[in-house]
């Protein structure tokens, strides 16, 4: 959207220190490399990690000699009970949002080899690391202080600091260990590279994300071309599984930022879809009855399919910024409405107990009381404390806390769902900003369900915008709600965005797009001193939306 004359001019006006062309020249290299250039992780090894509620340290101690045999010198020491925990805390998290490791291998194999042996260079010991890493971003996503607050209002991204994110002592045992399994055509070798890209998506590295993601649908090639015989084995099912982790996220990545696809998606065909019939320990039953991550799994593979297919229809009709060069004729409005149709048909098909009013994004799904346990890290909410909406807009309640990453999953799935509708409808924003003269109705309507499709996104209501460590794509969607608080602003401003708005778009819409606008500066106000991404989208919002003192 920023390279459109009529956005460019409006921030011209308002921002003229915002490089404008250079974003059109550069805008992918400039929003992954802002972070990237700025900051690396640091490699110092010696901290102790925070690892409990009351603020009691674990110390992992960075011991000069072997302690144990295999541990290398400046290896961790840890007991069992830490090992245990951190683990679970990463199945019972990231591991539902991205489903590709095994938690009964790695508890039945893996934890018990590291606990006689110590660490190694194997790849083993890697993941080990790397699930330990992310499990401590998960526990301090739960137990610790947010790294700020805003007019008593906690932020979204807790544990560590912008500098010393949580986790990163075993981030930095995965690094050291990552170059001797570098060349590996093994589950294993796609495996570390797609969880250290993760890891860095819970940091904000969003270059280093990129340049992992990628490495992790290239070792997925690597492997499938070698090794077809895989699929067939015992582990078949998780290596499909790696597969569409890495495929959905190298689509967002092209999607978004036109970054070129790997070429992994010329082996679906090979692969097929995943069944979940590997390995399936107690843990996993409890929360897969609990938040039916599985599905979610399934039903997101099915939407990045649509949204290939919409991508190639709107290149093939627009170009490849999907900018019309003339008006849409009417054609257009019929492609669009086909496509606007297979995306509803998608979520009528989706399992009941993940469908919802696609008029009301935050509304529950199915029955809460079967989310928690006697074993659950999270205490059950208070009843009825938001009323039938699973998300609200009160940033200033205490958010209510679900297990297994529910909401997450949940808010993931819908926003995404949201995204591709307001993406099919873009174009008719473009007309009518460039060629008012020429709208038509059926180019007002479009206009319409694109304002319809850019309101309340759930991953931004609480409680899931108090997760922020824990949402895919970070960057991703905050470039995305820096778009949807331009367009909301150009609709007060516009003439012909004023009378669509005034016109079509009901009685609510001042309501929802005021709570709408407050949430998305929100989000980015929140991210601004982690992400330099953010910071960049927030300098522009300067110029745009009155901040007062938040500047």
């Amino acid at each position: 959207m920023l390279s459109w004359p009529f956005i460019q001019q409006v921030l011209e006006n308002k921002n003229p220190n915002i490089d404008l062309p250079r974003l059109e020249k550069d805008g992918a290299a400039m929003l992954l490399g802002l972070q990237g250039r700025a900051v690396t992780l640091p490699t110092n090894m010696y901290a102790s990690v925070n690892l409990s509620s009351e603020g009691a340290s674990i110390s992992l101690q960075v011991p000069p000699t072997s302690q144990v045999e295999g541990m290398q010198a400046g290896g961790l020491s840890m007991n069992w009970d830490t090992m245990q925990r951190l683990s679970k805390s990463y199945f019972d998290t990231f591991n539902l949002i991205y489903p590709i490791m095994d938690r009964q291998i790695f508890q039945a194999e893996v934890l018990p080899a590291i606990a006689s042996r110590g660490f190694d260079e194997s790849s083993s010991s890697t993941l080990a690391c790397l699930v330990f890493a992310l499990g401590e971003v998960a526990m301090s996503d739960v137990q610790s202080a947010p790294i700020a607050t805003y007019k008593g209002r906690p932020s979204g991204v807790r544990g560590g600091t912008p500098d010393r994110p949580p986790g990163l002592l075993f981030f930095n045992e995965a690094r050291k260990r990552m170059g001797f399994n570098l060349t590996e055509c093994s589950l294993e070798n796609v495996q570390i590279f797609a969880l250290a890209a993760i890891y860095y998506g819970t940091c904000c590295h969003h270059l280093e994300f990129w340049r992992l993601t990628t490495s992790a649908s290239l070792a997925c090639q690597a492997l499938l071309t070698s090794n077809p015989e895989e699929l067939a084995t015992h582990r078949g099912d998780l290596v499909r599984r790696a597969f569409w982790h890495c495929s959905i996220m190298e689509t967002c990545l092209n999607l978004e930022l036109n970054i070129p696809r790997t070429g992994l998606d010329k082996l679906e065909a090979l692969v097929g879809l995943p069944d979940f019939s590997g390995s399936f320990s107690e843990d996993d039953y409890l929360g897969n009855q609990a938040s039916h991550f599985q599905e979610h799994f399934a039903s997101q593979i099915v939407l990045r399919r649509l949204s290939v297919e919409f991508h190639t229809s709107l290149t093939n009709a627009f170009g490849p910024t999907h900018l019309p060069a003339e008006p849409p004729i009417s054609s257009a409005a019929i492609m669009t409405k086909q496509m606007a149709a297979q995306l509803d048909h998608w979520r009528g098909l989706l399992p009941v107990y993940l469908r919802w009013e696609g008029d009301n994004p935050g509304t529950f799904s199915s029955p809460t009381e079967e989310l928690y346990d006697d074993q659950s890290m999270y205490p059950p909410p208070v009843p009825d404390i938001h009323s039938n909406f699973m998300f609200t807009t009160d940033l200033d309640s205490p958010p209510v806390r679900y297990p297994y990453t529910v909401d997450i999953q949940i808010a993931g799935l819908r926003t995404r769902y949201y995204y591709v509708k307001y993406l099919i409808h873009r174009p008719f924003i473009f007309k009518a900003l460039h060629h008012p003269e020429q709208v038509t109705r059926d180019d007002a309507e479009g206009v319409a369900e694109c304002l319809k499709a850019i309101l309340k996104w759930p991953i931004t209501m609480s409680p899931t915008c108090f997760h922020k460590r824990l949402i895919p794509c970070l960057f991703f969607w905050t470039q995305n709600l820096l778009g949807i608080l331009l367009i909301l602003h150009l609709t007060q401003q516009v003439p012909i965005l004023v009378r669509i708005r005034t016109s079509l778009m009901g009685t609510n819409f001042d309501q929802d797009a005021n709570e709408t606008a407050m949430l998305c500066i929100d989000w980015i106000r929140d991210l601004k001193d982690t992400d330099a991404t953010a910071l960049w989208c927030w300098e522009i919002l300067k110029g745009v939306y009155p901040l007062g003192d938040d500047t």
